[in-house]
């Protein structure tokens, strides 16, 4: 039997993470997250973190936007089972609410795992007092910038001996394209300071829903982060020589922006030790304004041979 081969036209790419972030609703507090086509392995982080924060922002209170998640990550998840979201809500003020978000999948012997806990945060927009004391890094601009698929496809050809399965996960077409400056961990076998810079944006425009623009935000701040932590030491997942797994994940919302337009990803890793690393992101819009904060603390550990 032909398997369907799915379209990788950036519309489609796009229209394909829409969907598969826009959770079904099956009760007054209860969601079901879809799995993605063909997915294979463990579930991405970035995809459950959205999802229940798609699901929270669905039970959240008229009027209310997302200003943080923070999650913990149980278990890996598994690719082909819906993942279930069930929903407390612990609390409706007149400024601010919150939704407790308990993410599970069910295995083929009917026992129920849950894999991730969140708490998203939400606030009725209001004026404040002001401030911003930052300054974004002075980088390249995207357009100087080769895309994440040309160095894919240069590592490809670096390392010379690898599967089929190895080639088509990393050449596959992405719905998020990335721009990054200098060598992420997984194409670097130098060891450098753990600092890293990546533009990125949805393939193709999204609609004006602010809430899946800040979804698409969160799915894509769990790329490049946990390995900020490598940096230091040379080493790479993709070649075999770390294992890993995200602990806990956090999100600060500061201002809206588009997911279609160009955000950097600044990320830095102050620490690390005991099998663990921990992880700073902030995004900034083309304008230099600061969108959102990250931190993450992953498990990080050399391959046993």
């Amino acid at each position: 039997m032909t398997v369907p081969v799915e379209p990788t036209d950036p519309d489609h790419l796009v229209t394909s993470l829409v969907r598969l972030l826009t959770v079904e609703q099956q009760g007054e507090n209860t969601f079901i997250g879809h799995p993605r086509k063909g997915g294979v392995g463990r579930v991405f982080g970035g995809q459950v973190i959205a999802q229940a924060l798609q699901a929270a922002q669905a039970a959240a209170p008229d009027g209310m936007e997302t200003h943080s998640l923070h999650a913990y990550f149980l278990r890996g998840g598994k690719e082909g089972p819906e993942i279930d979201y069930a929903i407390a809500r612990d609390f409706d003020g007149r400024s601010f609410a919150n939704r407790r978000v308990v993410a599970s999948q069910t295995e083929k012997g009917g026992n129920r795992h849950p894999i991730l806990n969140l708490i998203a945060s939400f606030q009725r927009p209001e004026e404040g007092l002001e401030h911003d004391d930052y300054v974004m890094p002075e980088i390249a601009p995207p357009e100087d910038l080769p895309c994440d698929m040309e160095l894919r496809g240069r590592f490809i050809e670096e390392m010379g001996d690898v599967s089929e399965q190895q080639r088509a996960m990393m050449l596959q077409p992405r719905p998020i394209e990335m721009r990054t400056v200098g060598k992420l961990h997984w194409m670097n076998s130098d060891k450098k300071p753990p600092r890293a810079h990546s533009w990125f944006r949805t393939v193709a425009p999204l609609p004006d829903d602010p809430a899946i623009h800040r979804a698409i935000i969160a799915y894509a701040s769990d790329m490049t982060l946990l390995g900020t932590s490598a940096l230091p030491h040379g080493l790479s997942w993709a070649r075999g020589e770390l294992k890993g797994a995200s602990l806990d994940h956090a999100i600060w919302f500061h201002r809206p922006a588009r997911a279609d337009e160009w955000l950097l990803y600044a990320t830095d890793s102050p620490w690390s030790g005991g099998g663990r690393g921990f992880n700073r992101g902030r995004i900034f819009d083309r304008e230099g304004r600061l969108v959102a904060s990250v931190a993450q603390e992953g498990v990080v550990r050399r391959a046993r041979r």
